[in-house]
């Protein structure tokens, strides 16, 4: 089945956005009640503009768990499967709209973006083109939270979007630059398009350059919508290559 990435939907200039792209990529994972999340390993950096290419094959310890894999040529991008999830137990409760707004205005990325071709949470979008959002600290808290009113195309791929860079800035992506290595999501319910939502994250360890993290959207009424997990992976600041005046903004 063929598998594109628009280069509207980068995150890096040259690549595509980590949590629209496994979100795009989990549309294809079957799932079923029991294993009703999907987790997306990316194993290299998927290309923007270019077919690609998936296959399914056996996964698990008896073969009966679907393995989706994701090729540009012979080279494997991505891996996914139905999984169980993260569990909702134990995840911080929302923040009022207006206190994501104000937790907004101390988002990092405002002074020194890694990124700010990223279609989620980068600075040099417009809004419409990007999503513009601004996870900052919480006062008084570790956790980070972000405003967002979602627009007429909220679709899978655009919550997967919303779910994924909040995590990477709530582990310190501020000053260390890190790109997305794996992503678990569970959406039960898709954003209502114009109206007022809350994505929360926190950091859930480190482990060398592998920094963790957790998110959850919620709606204005507290009602959680959908939550991730992910795994970020520290990158070398001197790789970044630099966007050119209309990279990944169109």
């Amino acid at each position: 089945m063929a598998f594109l990435v628009p280069a509207r939907f980068c995150g890096p200039p040259e690549s595509g956005n980590g949590g629209w792209v496994s979100g795009h990529f989990a549309g294809q994972v079957p799932t079923s009640p029991e294993l009703p999340a999907v987790s997306v390993r990316l194993r290299t950096p998927p290309p923007l503009d270019r077919e690609m290419a998936t296959r399914t094959v056996p996964g698990g310890p008896d073969g009966s768990t679907t393995v989706v894999e994701l090729f540009d040529g012979d080279h494997l991008v991505a891996q996914g499967q139905a999984v169980h999830g993260p569990e909702p137990r134990g995840i911080p409760g929302p923040v009022s709209f207006e206190d994501a707004q104000a937790a907004g205005e101390r988002y990092e990325g405002l002074a020194d973006h890694p990124f700010p071709t990223c279609f989620s949470c980068g600075t040099g979008r417009s809004r419409g083109d990007g999503l513009r959002l601004q996870p900052g600290r919480v006062a008084d808290s570790d956790t980070y939270a972000c405003a967002w009113v979602p627009g007429d195309d909220v679709d899978l791929e655009t919550v997967w979007a919303a779910l994924g860079c909040p995590g990477g800035w709530a582990s310190g992506i501020a000053g260390r630059p890190m790109v997305l290595g794996t992503m678990t999501a569970r959406v039960d319910t898709l954003p209502v398009a114009g109206e007022p939502h809350v994505v929360m994250a926190w950091q859930r360890g480190e482990e060398g350059r592998k920094h963790l993290s957790g998110t959850a959207l919620y709606a204005a009424d507290g009602t959680l919508l959908a939550q991730a997990e992910a795994t970020w992976i520290a990158i070398d600041p001197a790789t970044i290559r630099p966007a050119s005046p209309a990279g990944g903004t169109s």
